[in-house]
């Protein structure tokens, strides 16, 4: 799978609302990061929708390079 724009080297700690869904960012072109703003339209990349089933503080990934999307798996560390 292809990964998105690196839109910054550091994960977004964001409150998330039990229940309602989320669009995270994939292309890495939204200015409404982490989340999707449609930005994507006319290119390979879709949103990832997803949802929490606590409210909650989680860390998402902004280098778009995670293999864990839409959450903060460290990668982006190693980049250059």
């Amino acid at each position: 799978m292809k990964k998105g724009e690196v839109y910054k080297k550091a994960p977004i700690g964001v409150e998330l609302e039990a229940g309602k869904t989320y669009y995270w960012c994939a292309c890495g072109k939204s200015s409404n990061q982490p989340f999707c703003d449609g930005s994507h339209k006319g290119t390979e990349f879709q949103p990832k929708a997803f949802e929490v089933k606590e409210t909650s503080k989680q860390y998402l990934c902004q280098c778009k390079q995670t293999n864990n999307p839409p959450y903060c798996d460290g990668t982006h560390r190693n980049l250059e």
